[in-house]
């Protein structure tokens, strides 16, 4: 039982040693930036590991007046790339420290 009781206490010592590493880890990813493109470039974003949009550019020559449901589409392209983009360097710095173990809430 005396065994058990120490396997225990270094288990949470692993515990929080872990999600400390996390913490870190997720404060280094929210100051990163990921770059999202669509329309061979037209349409530029860039996202930071937080998931918020931290610019947005647009070529000229997509800006028309008659296309505006297409511009729109870009932008949400853009956007989606970004973020997939910031999704998977959370997810394989994620991986480094948990070992895979697949844990709940984490991206």
């Amino acid at each position: 039982m005396a065994g058990s009781l120490g396997d225990l206490g270094g288990l949470l010592k692993q515990a929080q040693k872990m999600q400390r590493q996390m913490s870190d880890l997720q404060d280094e990813l929210g100051k990163q930036n990921y770059p999202g493109s669509a329309g061979g470039g037209m349409v530029q974003v860039v996202v930071n590991g937080k998931r918020e949009l931290k610019s947005l550019t647009i070529d000229p020559q997509v800006v028309d007046p008659q296309e505006v449901e297409m511009l729109e589409d870009l932008v949400a392209s853009a956007f989606r790339d970004a973020l997939q983009k910031a999704d998977k360097a959370a997810s394989e710095a994620m991986g480094g420290i948990t070992g895979g173990m697949g844990m709940p809430g984490m991206m």
